[in-house]
């Protein structure tokens, strides 16, 4: 275990009367503090231990939630990606992230995911005060041309956290044996 490296875990409950975006935002919030908790903490061995016959890895997942993040955050702000999406090969190898996670320290997955979390929460925040939920995204469309309204965006987010969450609560248990629903409040 590597207790030196914490990942945020806090969870900030909602009025019981939050608006849409309130809640949305406290749904995707909390998901992503269930992953944190059940990728926080390890070192090298942990978070590359799979359980076979599957290949994943807890620093596979943190490496992937990362690009999600990152290619998410495109859909609200129009601008180039930033890391690891600005890695070319990260956006034309599907692979590349769950590849080359442990070729990754701790430290730098974990920072990675951090960074890609605190861009994704600014861009969302700057965008949905400056139009809200119904603006279409600006990178993302169908197959039709049509764009995602935001709504989409933040829905889509959210699930890929919700699949991956449960990856991670498999995954930590056969590390350490960690288990629970929500991280600990302080």
């Amino acid at each position: 275990m590597t207790d030196h490296i914490v990942l945020d875990t806090t969870i900030h409950e909602p009025s019981l009367t939050a608006g849409e975006v309130e809640m949305l935002l406290f749904a995707l919030d909390r998901s992503r503090a269930q992953f944190a908790w059940k990728c926080g903490g390890l070192d090298a061995a942990g978070l590359n231990r799979s359980c076979p016959p599957s290949t994943m890895t807890i620093g596979g997942l943190l490496k992937h939630m990362a690009l999600v993040e990152e290619l998410y955050t495109i859909d609200f702000t129009g601008e180039p990606p930033g890391p690891p999406l600005d890695v070319a090969e990260a956006a034309t190898d599907h692979e590349w992230a769950w590849r080359t996670a442990a070729d990754d320290t701790p430290e730098a997955l974990y920072d990675l995911w951090r960074r890609a979390v605190a861009h994704s929460r600014a861009a969302m925040t700057k965008v949905l005060a400056d139009g809200g939920l119904d603006q279409p995204a600006k990178y993302r469309t169908s197959a039709d041309g049509t764009p995602p309204n935001l709504r989409r965006i933040v829905v889509d987010l959210h699930d890929e956290y919700a699949r991956h969450v449960g990856h991670a609560d498999l995954l930590r248990e056969a590390v350490d044996g960690l288990v629970g629903e929500d991280p600990p409040q302080r």
